[in-house]
């Protein structure tokens, strides 16, 4: 069941990625990675992308991020793979 706030945002499912957002003692764990036709959050603790499978959410998730002044670019965040 999807829940809208007034403002007419999903809310469902959003909350649960606060942290991508929020402030932490750790600044900068999580960037906003442009790629050639997709943008991506990455967490650069665990060198990989965050998994966010729903478009709206993602959005939703992405519009927060930029507004809490997430890093953002098209370099690679991460470190190299082994």
């Amino acid at each position: 069941m999807s829940t809208t706030s007034t403002s007419g945002t999903r809310t469902d499912g959003v909350e649960r990625y606060a942290s991508l957002w929020e402030r932490s003692p750790r600044p900068h764990r999580w960037v906003i990675w442009d790629v050639p036709g997709d943008v991506l959050v990455f967490d650069r603790d665990v060198n990989c992308l965050v998994d966010i499978d729903d478009e709206a959410v993602r959005r939703e998730v992405l519009r927060r991020m930029r507004e809490a002044g997430v890093p953002e670019g098209d370099d690679y965040p991460g470190r190299p793979c082994a």
